[in-house]
């Protein structure tokens, strides 16, 4: 199985044509979904992006999949934005991070 990512299309190099205000709407219009609990997204220099969206449970992802402003802007997306993509459905049974505790620094040290 290959990893979820999405490659756009090189026309978006010339200029968006629509993308971001979609984008900006998707991300707005998805907040309203009772469910939604955030996402996660990161690109590299060449391109590709990867975005993770958490949702309580199967109801809350489907109620955004059927979404009908969502599946226009996934139509247009295959037609102009997007020259490749993935996507997985997961359940995530555990998560673990870990974030280095910094020493507090004085006054005098910045």
């Amino acid at each position: 199985m290959r990893p979820p990512y999405s490659r756009r299309h090189e026309t978006l190099v010339l200029g968006p044509h629509g993308y971001s205000e979609t984008n900006a709407r998707m991300e707005d219009l998805v907040k309203d979904i009772p469910g939604y609990l955030g996402m996660d997204y990161a690109q590299n220099p060449g391109g590709l992006a990867i975005t993770v969206g958490y949702y309580r449970d199967a109801e809350a992802l489907a109620e955004w999949r059927y979404n009908a402003e969502h599946r226009a802007a996934q139509k247009r997306g295959r037609a102009e934005w997007y020259e490749s993509y993935s996507l997985h459905v997961a359940k995530v049974e555990r998560s673990h991070g870990f974030v280095r505790a910094r020493a507090p620094q004085s006054p005098a040290t910045g």
